[in-house]
């Protein structure tokens, strides 16, 4: 088959929708070889993540004309559909949550993968505009695309409920996480980064954005209530990065809160693997890698009750009420304190964490596309 792809977040973005199209296309690439594979972007950005641009069955294609090169969002909306019928494509699959207009009017077929409906869930973190953009966008790809991957059933559920879909219309297919967490790291390797990076021996780890809906706040309020504990954050944020940035300071826990705005991408498997445990306290995901990242690690995991958490978990991950500090304070302390339950919780992660593997991703989507 010649497949194409939306590929502009595998250049652009480094974390979240950037993660999920780099994976899906190395993955891809290496298990469903005999296909070529062609990689959409508006414009070509050095990306030190993107170590598939060399593959033999990869092309990547950017805009040449003029035109396209100063209208390049038109472009990758509307004015690729000339571009994807000159490569003569098979199948056209949208990585993060659009696909191109008119493209249904072609003989390429098309899929969309949904990631979440947050701004649908929870508005107010989203200003109009962009709640509007998102809904025509979101909503008119799911009603032309043959078919849509939901990487949750939680997020299958969504696409049913605020669209309107046919369930049959919609495969879940779950993502999983780059190889890189998948290697133990020896301790000497380990021992490095966190030297590298002045960290403490023993701490609990937060990795994500640093945003409201991540709800970071309410980990800190409950490290605040610890004694003898100290937090690594991995992520960058604004506003609500201030907000944090304001109570660590007010609340004089400086000392045992250390935030990592720059960390090389090569470097967070050690930082994982080093870590006591990973707390996970957002309000909402569409699913949750740094979860999956965690099992992988062998490092055990606290998150949040509901959504689609459990589904990326697994049994022997922790779950906490969001909103109650309490819960994640008592929680933290019990397992910090029991060692042997950490044991058993990264023996079975990873184990849990096999459905999550390269080979069965890679065949369940291309099960999606061999039955439209």
């Amino acid at each position: 088959m010649r497949i194409g792809f939306d590929a502009k977040r595998a250049f652009f973005n480094n974390t979240g929708l950037g993660n999920y199209s780099r994976d899906t296309i190395n993955i891809l690439s290496h298990y469903e070889k005999n296909n070529q594979y062609f990689l959409f972007t508006p414009k070509l950005i050095q990306n030190e993540r993107v170590n598939f641009s060399s593959n033999e069955n990869i092309k990547i294609c950017a805009p040449h004309s003029i035109k396209d090169k100063l209208f390049s969002s038109y472009w990758r909306s509307y004015g690729c559909i000339k571009n994807l019928i000159s490569n003569n494509l098979d199948l056209f699959h949208g990585l993060s949550n659009e696909i191109p207009f008119g493209i249904e009017k072609t003989n390429i077929k098309s899929v969309v993968t949904i990631h979440d409906l947050i701004f649908l869930r929870y508005p107010k973190l989203f200003n109009i505009v962009d709640r509007k953009i998102y809904y025509k966008k979101f909503k008119s790809s799911c009603k032309r695309a043959n078919k849509i991957i939901a990487i949750s059933k939680q997020t299958k559920q969504d696409i049913i409920d605020f669209f309107s879909i046919n369930e049959e219309k919609i495969k879940v297919v779950y993502q999983g996480c780059n190889t890189i967490f998948k290697s133990k790291l020896m301790q000497k390797e380990r021992e490095a980064i966190i030297n590298k990076y002045k960290l403490p021996k023993s701490f609990i780890l937060y990795v994500g954005t640093i945003e409201e809906r991540k709800n970071l706040m309410s980990l800190l309020q409950a490290v605040n209530k610890i004694n003898n504990i100290n937090l690594v954050v991995i992520g960058n944020g604004k506003s609500y990065k201030e907000k944090c940035l304001e109570y660590i300071k007010k609340n004089k826990i400086n000392s045992k809160v250390f935030i990592l705005n720059n960390v090389s991408f090569n470097d967070i498997p050690a930082i994982y693997q080093s870590a006591d445990m990973m707390v996970y306290p957002s309000f909402f995901e569409g699913f949750g890698i740094p979860i999956i990242e965690a099992l992988y690690s062998k490092t055990p995991v606290i998150t949040t009750k509901g959504g689609c958490f459990e589904e990326a978990g697994g049994p022997d991950t922790i779950y906490v009420n969001s909103k109650s500090v309490r819960d994640l304070k008592e929680s933290i302390e019990s397992l910090y304190l029991n060692k042997d339950k950490r044991e058993k919780m990264k023996i079975n992660g990873i184990k849990f964490a096999q459905k999550f593997s390269d080979d069965k991703i890679a065949n369940n989507l291309f099960k999606v596309y061999k039955n439209i």
